[in-house]
């Protein structure tokens, strides 16, 4: 198992999206969280504190696993991301297991 990270910009103007979807998304990550997937996620803030991103940290056995995770996102589904990276990520400082 791998930890990767999902490096995800919103589309300018989309604020209303994610507001719309954000019940959904906090169940599928609750249930990834259920399943001992997601390691770690919150909200990029733009200037005026208000979400326009987000970073997600899931353990997956391989990259194209950890992306199918991001894709079934509702974030993602419901069209908010203009981009979504999904790198390999090395947890170093203040891993909670360390």
């Amino acid at each position: 198992m791998a930890l990767f990270a999902f490096v995800c910009a919103d589309k300018p103007d989309h604020l209303s999206v994610r507001m719309d979807t954000r019940p959904a998304h906090v169940d599928h990550l609750n249930a990834l969280n259920d399943q001992g997937v997601l390691k770690m996620a919150g909200p990029f803030l733009d200037g005026d504190g208000k979400p326009n991103g987000s970073l997600v940290i899931v353990e997956a056995e391989t990259i194209e696993a950890a992306q199918a995770i991001a894709d079934a996102d509702p974030y993602a589904k419901a069209g908010l991301f203009a981009s979504v990276d999904v790198k390999p990520f090395n947890w170093v400082f203040n891993k909670p297991e360390a």
